[in-house]
């Protein structure tokens, strides 16, 4: 890839923050470097972050995530200003400016709401700014309310409709799984992963799990999701393990690493 390219990356909660819901300091620096050096190198660098509710979970003293809504949201606006706090203190020691966007459904569900913001993006990028994107929490519950027919709903699929309203060549998902097993690793020895996928299909379906820790929403159902939409949209996917985030760099050179889908065999 020519380092003129827009790269979309999103970062799990598995990755953010430890089971006790702090914060994992060394990886949010990690990822922090990594962006704003690629970002120097003059690739566009979009970050889709997820953690707010752990992380505000754990701000507030409470004792396990919130199982009412009102709490949820209330916990996400406490992470949420915790979490850009960290992000714009990171980001400044490598020098680089970043910006914060949250959205709802309705931003991208509606024409004249995405091109207004399709534009916000395309002048932040002009600019060398990292836009730090997370879905809205404290207004919407389409992502802690699961089951609801919404636009957006978790942070892969987030992510994915931010690629595609960029045009991204490239949409990574950093999670706490090394890509697509053809079965689960976590039970199964013999599991393969998968290096490339052309097409998903039913047999790519029904290799997916459930969602790998209680501080996330999103399984590999919502990632194969999110790799839908990126494929049909013209963007390549990959999926890679957080704990290695420094293999950014390998991915962008267009090493195995993860589960690559390739864009342009969806059909």
């Amino acid at each position: 890839m020519q380092n003129n390219k827009t790269v979309v990356v999103k970062v799990g909660t598995s990755t953010l923050t430890y089971d006790s819901g702090y914060l994992n300091l060394k990886n949010m620096e990690t990822l922090v470097r990594t962006l704003s050096d690629l970002s120097g190198q003059g690739y566009r660098m979009i970050l889709v972050t997820s953690g707010a509710i752990a992380v505000g979970t754990e701000t507030l003293g409470l004792p396990e995530r919130p199982h009412a809504l009102r709490m949820k949201q209330a916990a996400a606006a406490v992470g949420q200003c915790r979490m850009m706090h960290i992000y714009d203190k990171l980001f400044s020691e490598y020098n680089r400016t970043m910006a914060q966007i949250l959205l709802t459904g309705e931003d991208v569900d509606s024409p004249v709401r995405a091109e207004h913001l399709r534009q916000t993006f395309s002048s932040l990028l002009e600019m060398g700014v990292v836009p730090v994107v997370n879905e809205n929490d404290s207004v919407s519950s389409a992502e802690i309310e699961t089951g609801q027919a919404k636009v957006l709903g978790d942070n892969d699929t987030l992510s994915a409709i931010v690629a595609k309203l960029v045009g991204a060549d490239l949409l990574v998902l950093f999670s706490d799984i090394d890509g697509l097993y053809d079965k689960n690793p976590r039970t199964h020895e013999d599991a393969v992963l998968i290096r490339r996928i052309k097409r998903i299909d039913d047999e790519t379906l029904s290799m997916a799990g459930e969602s790998g820790t209680w501080r996330g929403t999103g399984g590999m159902v919502t990632k194969l999701s999110a790799a839908k939409i990126a494929m049909e949209a013209g963007t390549d996917m990959v999926i890679a393990n957080g704990a290695h985030i420094e293999k950014l760099y390998d991915i962008l050179a267009g090493k195995e690493i993860g589960t690559r889908f390739i864009a342009g065999t969806e059909h």
